[in-house]
Order: structure tokens, then C-alpha cells, then sequence
């Protein structure tokens, strides 16, 4: 069962914590800024939906920094239109679980949501980073 107010590929606005950040020491991100919800896991059982966040940027990746080129129709369907250029990192995610995050506000309106193909590509290109187990920054 996934959840109807952050279903997959909905983007929202967070404090996302780079892998750099953690490195470092830090529990925090240093800003609000927008990210992808690429996989919403509800677990009836416990009643709670883990997330998976991506990170959503206008400066291109860095060398060794995995992303994906946003689409403008993308970019404009989940209100990021003032945005000349747009990447989702994939080659890290922030991991969290929605009823029990201290960064996460549950109660936010989401700015949008890629459509089903983006968010499939979105998908099929993190994989590689679950079965490699690489990337994963939990925030639980």
C-alpha cells in the first residue's frame, strides 16, 4: 500500500544532508531545498512509510557525482520553473521515516510531482545503489 499524500515521485522542500555533510560530522542540511520522495514504502504493520529522498540541484553534478537531467516539462510540473537547469542525484539519498522524522515535515504541501515515466527512471537508475548497498544516508 503506498501513501496518497507522498506518493513516488513527489517533490517537497527539506533539509537534505549531503553525504559531504555527514562526513563531516553534521545531522542537519543546511538549507531547505527542494528533493524527490523517489520511493514512499508504507509498512502497514508498523504504520509508518519509509522514505527515500533524493536531492534536486540546479549546479551540474560533480565529478564521481552520479545525476540526471531534469526535463523542463519536469521541472515546471513540480514548480521549478525558475530553474534554467535541474539534476536529481542519484548517487546518494537521504533515508528517513515519515510519522518519526526531525526533518521531514509531514504536514507540507508538495510542490509537485514527476510523472509515472520520469519517476521510473528515477527509479531504475538508484537501483544500482540499493543493490550495491552505496549511498545511503539515514536520517532515522
Amino acid at each position: 500500500m503506498r501513501n496518497e499524500k507522498f506518493p513516488d515521485g513527489v517533490v517537497v522542500d527539506c533539509p537534505y544532508l549531503w553525504g559531504w555533510q555527514h562526513d563531516q560530522g553534521q545531522i542537519d542540511g543546511d538549507k531547505q531545498r527542494p528533493a524527490c520522495l523517489a520511493i514512499v514504502i508504507r509498512d502497514a504493520r508498523q504504520g509508518i512509510n519509509h522514505l527515500v529522498i533524493l536531492a534536486i540541484s540546479s549546479t551540474e553534478p560533480k565529478h564521481g557525482q552520479l545525476a540526471l537531467e531534469i526535463p523542463g516539462p519536469e521541472l515546471r510540473r513540480v514548480g521549478l520553473s525558475l530553474l534554467k537547469q535541474g539534476w536529481i542525484t542519484i548517487s546518494e539519498y537521504n533515508c528517513d521515516i515519515l510519522e518519526r522524522s526531525f526533518y521531514f515535515e509531514p504536514g507540507q504541501k508538495p510542490r509537485g510531482q514527476f510523472t509515472k515515466a520520469f519517476t521510473t527512471r528515477i527509479a531504475l537508475a538508484i537501483r544500482p545503489m540499493f543493490v550495491a548497498k552505496a549511498g545511503k544516508i539515514d536520517r532515522t
